[in-house]
């Protein structure tokens, strides 16, 4: 395959290029879908008057379909997206991207999607489908999969199917919630995964950030305690990897807090615990759910993380947690590799 493309590339150098561009296109239609042509070119980043060809070409193929509602992908078009996807990590140079990524950041695997999630919507749900893919091939009958909040993993969520693999599965909420967008909530996330696959799930019902006091009361409820116990004993953890001042903006941190994070130099968060550059634990909040130690015990752990300014944050965390498989986008990958984080 590699010397195939090294061919192609000298006998038609702008073919990848083309290549690239349109299956970006289809991609984009594919995971918006019904989405105008001013939506868009907007999701892509470029004018009406440029993509009208490209679509054009696309609904001529009859990869693409045009309605009152907007664009949409043809069985077709789907066809083709499926066809292409054993080619594009080699096509792209994905999978040479990945693997000098995996050496630079010392983790188990590396899973690199194209495009960047800061400027693509579409590419977040790339890594929410690819995620899924993954949840599938690892799950076996009866795990307990953990489950963090955030709109990655809702995409991820949003692309499970059911399998038999997902017979006597659990999904728990790896967290409390955090008192914003239900939708995006851990808890919500894990029941939507549990009736997406056909699987089981519980319910952790406790705010992310607690007082010492209502951290005591809470962990003394036989039911709370009844979840953790299965929550620590899951398999599979798949989680997103958080800016630490984003998510401490998220739980509503006073401006002081948050002028202390940074003092301290708090780039990542997840779980609850924030780090440092180096890796380094610089603050964790007193909350219900499962614990870092718990998350090392894990066989199987999914990290999700896209879009350049992500590139830190992922850098961050890899230093604490090594054993595990990181779905991220070329966006945090030359970022990372590049050495130019945000």
């Amino acid at each position: 395959m590699r010397r195939l493309i090294e061919v192609q590339q000298k006998l038609l150098p702008d073919l990848v290029h083309v290549m690239r561009k349109r299956y970006a296109l289809l991609q984009s239609i594919y995971h918006l879908q019904p989405i105008g042509r001013r939506a868009l070119a907007q999701a892509m980043m470029t004018t009406e008057r440029i993509l009208r060809a490209e679509v054009d070409l696309l609904k001529e193929s009859g990869l693409v379909v045009v309605s009152p509602v907007g664009m949409s992908c043809t069985d077709d078009g789907l066809r083709v997206l499926e066809q292409l996807e054993p080619m594009v990590d080699e096509l792209f140079g994905l999978n040479e991207l990945a693997q000098k990524l995996k050496h630079r950041l010392g983790v188990r695997e590396v899973i690199v999607v194209q495009g960047d999630a800061d400027s693509s919507e579409w590419v977040k749900r790339e890594l929410g489908r690819v995620g899924a893919r993954l949840l599938k091939q690892q799950v076996r009958e009866g795990d307990v999969i953990a489950v963090t909040g955030g709109s990655t993993i809702a995409s991820v969520a949003e692309h499970l199917s059911p399998a038999t693999s997902f017979r006597a599965v659990q999904f728990i909420p790896a967290r409390g919630g955090l008192g914003e967008k239900v939708e995006l909530q851990a808890n919500t996330l894990a029941s939507a995964m549990a009736m997406k696959s056909g699987g089981q799930y519980r319910l952790l019902h406790a705010p992310d950030r607690l007082s010492p006091d209502a951290y005591q009361s809470l962990m003394s409820d036989p039911q709370i305690a009844d979840v953790l116990h299965s929550l620590r004993s899951a398999r599979i953890v798949i989680h997103g990897i958080g800016d630490a001042l984003t998510m401490a903006r998220r739980r509503k941190y006073t401006e002081e807090e948050l002028a202390d994070l940074a003092q301290a130099g708090a780039v990542s968060e997840a779980f609850g615990y924030y780090f440092d550059e180096s890796g380094r634990i610089v603050h964790r909040i007193p909350s219900i759910g499962l614990q870092l130690d718990d998350v090392k015990q894990a066989e199987v752990v999914l990290s999700i993380a896209g879009g350049h300014s992500k590139a830190k944050a992922i850098l961050s965390f890899s230093k604490q947690i090594s054993d595990n498989t990181l779905i991220t986008d070329e966006g945090a990958a030359h970022a990372l590799l590049s050495g130019e984080l945000a």
